[in-house]
């Protein structure tokens, strides 16, 4: 478990994250990060729920319709 410090950064509050966890979840200063709900508490992560639908929506097109594409890259 990795302990997150709150500090005031104007009229907000913002948590300070620790440069391992920032290493093992691949950010950088000025990345978006997903606070989720789950069923043991709340999730902080780098995966972006409606980015993961719009991929998979893409990845169907993409099979569905590969004669076309291929012809189209020619």
């Amino acid at each position: 478990m990795t302990e997150l410090k709150l500090t005031r950064v104007g009229n907000s509050v913002a948590a300070i994250i620790p440069k391992d966890v920032l290493a093992r979840l691949h950010l950088q200063p000025g990345d978006s990060v997903f606070l989720t709900e789950s069923p043991d508490g709340v999730r902080l992560t780098a995966y972006d729920p409606e980015f993961a639908e719009q991929m998979a929506i893409a990845e169907r097109v993409m099979h569905e319709d590969r004669d076309a594409l291929r012809e189209l890259a020619r």
